[in-house]
């Protein structure tokens, strides 16, 4: 075990932008490092990728790990898989964090199966125990409703995909520099059954929930899938975006990217107003750092009505018209 050193973060590069997943995972290995006393590494992987290292060195990176290769230019899992492990290999990282996005999810898990690992899965917190400097990874389980404290006693690298804004953004440190550390791709070695065949970008109306500083959110309140035309409106006049809570999306009304919560997404908007949604432990996990919190609720005692910042009750289908031509 003692071969094994430092804190490496996957900085997820999609369609030639950085994630800023990348920032999130440096803060949160920032601490794991330092409590170990090691030095905190970020791994780029894909074509033209390494123009990214200065700005890794920035939000705190020490050292910058890089596969800049044109077989990498589009993501194929098992050859970025394979890519990863024969890097974990080679300069056998200690703990390996990578964001739970869509594409680190399945990269996360081939990678652990690759190098012989273990993987915790979409963590929302992650901290070194100090009496043995294992990695402790919490994540919700039984759908929410217990949260699990998991660990990897007997491989390296500890594994774990990280639930995007489950932490905030590194702190910048303009012309801040370090060591970057090139390996070469290998297309004989790493190869896949499955061929990229094209890229269809997914459609979806309305601004993605991570960008959106205002969200308006439905739950079971609403009664109907065609409540969120409502909701749409809202959000439109407002500039922001639709969620839900888990019902609406297990009775069909809504698709579950649209999910915030423990089981669904994380999100930090400066406004989030919640309407028909009671504001169950698993809901708030998913939209509690938000800077303004409204709900509109029938119940004056649902949950969520004692932590808003704005309570209103009523009716949404009399509050929301009313706020709609207020902001005429």
């Amino acid at each position: 075990m003692k071969d094994w050193k430092n804190v490496w973060i996957l900085a997820e590069v999609n369609h030639g932008k950085l994630s800023p997943t990348a920032y999130e995972l440096l803060n949160a290995g920032r601490k794991l490092a330092d409590d170990l006393g090691e030095k905190l590494c970020a791994v780029l992987l894909g074509s033209g990728v390494e123009k990214f290292a200065a700005e890794l060195f920035e939000y705190g990176a020490d050292s910058v790990y890089v596969c800049d290769d044109a077989h990498l230019a589009n993501y194929v899992d098992d050859v970025y898989a394979k890519t990863l492990a024969a890097m974990i290999a080679q300069y056998k990282p200690n703990k390996f964090l990578l964001p739970a996005t869509n594409m680190g999810r399945s990269l996360s898990a081939k990678t652990a199966v690759f190098a012989g690992t273990g993987l915790t899965a979409d963590a929302t917190e992650v901290l070194i125990n100090k009496e043995d400097g294992q990695l402790h990874a919490t994540r919700p389980t039984f759908g929410g409703n217990l949260m699990a404290t998991i660990t990897c006693k007997k491989t390296r690298p500890e594994m774990c995909s990280l639930r995007p804004m489950s932490y905030e953004k590194a702190a910048r440190v303009p012309g801040r520099k370090g060591e970057i550390v090139k390996f070469s791709f290998d297309a004989q070695k790493y190869t896949s059954l499955a061929k990229f065949i094209e890229f269809i970008k997914n459609e979806g109306e309305g601004l993605d929930l991570s960008e959106a500083e205002v969200i308006v959110a439905g739950g079971r309140g609403l009664g109907k899938p065609e409540g969120f035309a409502l909701l749409k409106k809202l959000a439109e006049r407002l500039g922001g975006a639709v969620a839900a809570s888990r019902a609406p999306v297990d009775n069909g009304w809504i698709d579950y990217r649209y999910q915030i919560g423990l089981t669904g997404r994380t999100v930090k908007p400066k406004v989030y107003i919640a309407c028909g949604i009671s504001g169950q432990i698993q809901h708030m996990a998913g939209m509690s750092g938000a800077d303004v919190i409204v709900a509109i609720n029938k119940d004056p005692q649902a949950p969520i009505m004692k932590v808003a910042n704005y309570a209103v009750e009523g009716d949404l289908y009399d509050v929301i018209p009313a706020m709609l031509e207020a902001l005429h």
